[in-house]
């Protein structure tokens, strides 16, 4: 017969239920354009709506491994969001300015 999926979790000593928690805390804090579309549930016509661009263009954009940073402001403003530039470096984090809204 076949164990539940709560009665394996439970099964599971603290420390493995706390490295799985952090694998999950990191995969939701980084995930593509599409996936964070999705998450916000948004559909791609929305976007372009928002944007004033046609649903392909948003497809195209989805797929692209390098755009424009105000490009990727606007779609991002598009969902409600806001876009912060981050540098991190081993003594911390800055934010970056140069690319904030004027």
């Amino acid at each position: 017969m076949a164990k539940s999926f709560t009665f394996l979790k439970d099964k599971l000593s603290d420390t493995s239920k706390a490295s799985i928690q952090e694998r999950v805390k990191a995969a939701l804090g980084e995930m593509p354009l599409s996936e964070l579309r999705q998450a916000r549930k948004f559909t791609q016509q929305q976007i372009a709506q928002s944007l004033k661009i046609k649903q392909a263009s948003v497809s195209k954009m989805e797929s692209q491994t390098d755009m424009y940073i105000s490009t990727i402001r606007k779609y991002i403003e598009a969902m409600g969001g806001e876009l912060e530039i981050v540098a991190k470096f081993p003594e911390g984090n800055v934010k970056v300015e140069t690319f904030e809204r004027i």
